[in-house]
This record gives structure tokens, sequence and C-alpha cells, in this order.
């Protein structure tokens, strides 16, 4: 006897129907059962080593490297070759007795000029007229402080400039002489007690600067 037996028409269209609708779904379960299965089933091939792991807070940490696998080579920083800058040669400083240069023993121009304010009084003790005039033109060219101008009488050998001893004509002095050619010494009796100044007594040798001299 059929299961449909005993049922109307319709009622066996439906029941067939049913039949049918069941059975396509037995088949659409049973293959998504297989394909779930084989992805599930996927591992780690062996041999391999993953190389994150994820931490507690879900954090991906950088994994160990696998035993036996050669550690990670850094590769070295490029260092550039130090840069060689050519040392600075300065010029050599300027040496005593070197041209421009005021050597041992020769007075520099600002020193004479330090002496210049001290006052000068010049004597004529030649018989050459006007030369007393012509000498403290001469010094005043120069810079000097001609004071006076007058004769003096006697005879005295040379031209010298005379100063008193520890005072400021000694420097002024020998500074004037080194300049113009003659000597420097200490005042003598005669004149120890005439003013403050260096004390110029000129004879013939005295060799003027004007050209048109005597």
């Amino acid at each position: 006897m059929s299961l449909f037996s005993g049922l109307s028409r319709p009622m066996k269209a439906a029941g067939l129907a049913l039949v049918g609708v069941a059975v396509i779904a037995a088949v659409i379960g049973g293959i998504t059962l297989t394909s779930g299965g084989g992805d599930s089933d996927t591992a780690t091939p062996p041999g391999t080593t993953p190389t994150t792991a994820e931490s507690s807070d879900g954090a991906t940490q950088p994994s160990s490297p696998a035993p036996g696998s050669p550690p990670a080579s850094t590769p070295p920083a490029s260092s550039a070759p130090p840069s060689s800058a050519p040392a600075s040669s300065a010029p050599p400083a300027s040496q005593p007795g070197q041209p421009g240069q005021p050597g041992p023993g020769q007075p520099g121009g600002d020193q004479q000029a330090s002496h210049k304010w001290v006052t000068v009084r010049v004597y004529n003790n030649s018989t050459i007229q006007g030369l007393g005039e012509q000498a403290a033109k001469d010094f005043r060219a120069s810079g000097w402080n001609v004071s006076e101008v007058k004769g003096y009488p006697g005879r005295l050998p040379e031209t010298v400039a005379y100063f008193r001893p520890g005072t400021d004509e000694e420097a002024a002095a020998k500074a004037l002489a080194l300049e113009f050619g003659f000597r420097a010494e200490p005042r003598f009796k005669e004149i120890e007690n005439i003013g403050p100044g260096v004390i110029v007594i000129l004879t013939k040798d005295y060799k003027t600067n004007d050209k048109d001299g005597t």
C-alpha cells in the first residue's frame, strides 16, 4: 500500500512537493558541511615558523626566530671619510730687525714722539750767522718744542744736547741727538741752573737739513 493511498490528488501533490524540498535541503546541508570542514582543517605546513604572534591585548608581536635559522644581519652604517680641511696658515709675526720694524737699539717713531713735548733751547756757539735759527727751524719741522734761540759765549768742540739726569730731559735729549746726528750728555756746571728743557749748544759741525744753509 502506497504512502499516499487514500489521499486525494491535491494532497498527494503537496506531499510530493514537501519531500522534494526536504531532499534539496539535505543535499545543500551536506555540501556546506563538506566545504566548512576543509577550511577548518587547514594547518601550517611543517617546518615553517610563524613570524608574528598575537599578545593578550590583541597587538601583533614579533616572534622569536626558529631554531637553526641564521640571525638577521644589520647592514653596517655607511661612514663618510672625515673631511680634511686645510689648516689656515697665519702670516709669521714680524721680528725685530726686519724691514719696517725697529730693531734692537733703534727707537721707534712713537717713542720719539712721546718725548717731543719737552722744551728745547738752542744756543749758537759758532761764528756762523743764523745757525741757531736754522737748527731751531729743523727741530720744529720734526715736531720738537723749541722755546728759545740765542748765542752762547766761549768755544765748545762739538754740538751736544745737554740734559738734567733723572728727568724727562734725559730721554728727550737722547732721542733728539739720535735723530739729528750729535751726542747727548748731562749738563755741565755753567748751564746747570738754566731753566728746564734740553739745551742744544751748536758748533760748526752741525749739519743743517736746509739745502741752502751754510
